[in-house]
């Protein structure tokens, strides 16, 4: 399975030209139908429709849809980890529709990467507009996730800095300010980044100080 990120989802719009790419999964032939027939009315692309969740990873895999739509009459685990593993390796936007009301499977559900949970039979007529939603929640979603992540590396960035200043401090007994001015200058000189540099001076001190402190 590609476990790259996927292409960025935008909700769709009457002046968009993006037409969005939809696996839909459900058990009933005839409502199936009419939803498939529906999705194409306005516009979607559906690329595929499967009455179980068992060929969904591969589906999904080989598709490489925009939108998951799932309408299974009685929705399983076997479902939840299928929708686990395709969130955690290549997240996309996944609309639920159940009328099982059980508050116990909707929290897993939303756990294992479902974006909207509809609590109702899925329907020809909302099957849009529960797109739009899950879209816009899935991009929101992955908005969060982004600056979580920036926030991270550069926490672990920071780190990194420190620890190369220490080092530069306790090896050329200079202080802090002179380390800083070192490093900086080294980035510049190199024309990488300020993390990369410290990376850099981590490797190659870090593996000097350690085989001095060796008997």
């Amino acid at each position: 399975m590609d476990v790259s990120r996927p292409t960025k989802i935008v909700p769709r719009s009457p002046s968009s030209s993006r037409v969005l790419r939809v696996i839909l999964v459900d058990d009933d032939l005839p409502r199936a139908t009419a939803v498939e027939s529906r999705l194409a009315e306005v516009g979607f692309d559906v690329l595929s429709v499967i009455p179980t969740a068992s060929g969904l990873l591969y589906q999904m895999a080989q598709r490489e849809p925009d939108v998951v739509i799932i309408a299974l009459d009685s929705p399983d685990r076997d479902v939840l980890e299928s929708l686990s593993i395709a969130s955690a390796h290549n997240p996309r936007p996944v609309v639920m529709f159940s009328e099982s009301g059980d508050h116990n499977f909707i929290t897993d559900a939303i756990r294992a990467g479902v974006t909207a949970y509809q609590a109702e039979d899925i329907s020809p007529a909302r099957v849009r507009a529960a797109i739009d939603i899950a879209v816009a929640q899935f991009s929101a979603f992955d908005a969060l996730r982004e600056e979580l992540d920036t926030t991270r590396r550069q926490l672990e960035e920071r780190k990194t800095v420190e620890r190369a200043k220490l080092l530069l401090m306790q090896t050329h007994d200079v202080g802090e300010e002179e380390a800083f001015t070192t490093l900086r200058k080294l980035a510049m000189d190199k024309h990488r980044t300020l993390g990369e540099t410290a990376a850099d001076v981590i490797a190659i001190l870090g593996s000097t100080d350690s085989k001095g402190k060796q008997p």
